[in-house]
């Protein structure tokens, strides 16, 4: 049993390629701010090295923009980790870009693609409260 837990909210009405998109790195995100997340490297029979994974289960939300926006809203409130992907990113190329489109965002009306929390288990919880795992 974990004390922690990873969640992740992806934007119900985005394209497929787009869901997947912000999956990936919103969990880079929190991998690259919580080492302690990752687990062991793997080795296969031929005694190949493949890297570590995530040692701890995510699980991946639905939600619409107006429950992102609460979630949000709700994880500020608590201790936990968060990840941000706001809309205006699919439109850039590099990280710098990406930086100065969420910057120049509305805090109040962000237009959220996905979050991802990182946190005890029951701040993440009040923070994904009412959200159902993604189809």
């Amino acid at each position: 049993m974990f004390t922690t837990k990873i969640a992740i909210v992806v934007r119900e009405d985005l394209a497929p390629w787009q869901k997947l998109n912000v999956t990936a790195f919103l969990s880079s995100g929190i991998a690259a701010s919580m080492p302690a997340c990752i687990g062991e490297p793997y080795i296969d029979a031929a005694g190949r090295r493949y890297t570590a994974l995530c040692g701890q289960p995510i699980l991946v939300f639905a939600a619409t923009l107006h429950e992102l926006q609460k979630a949000h809203e709700r994880a500020c409130a608590q201790d936990v980790i968060i990840a941000p992907y706001v809309e205006a990113m699919f439109t850039t190329g590099h990280d710098a870009a990406n930086r100065a489109v969420f910057v120049a965002g509305d805090v109040a009306a962000q237009s959220w693609a996905g979050l991802a929390f990182h946190g005890e288990r029951k701040a993440v919880d009040k923070a994904v409260k009412g959200l159902k795992l993604h189809p």
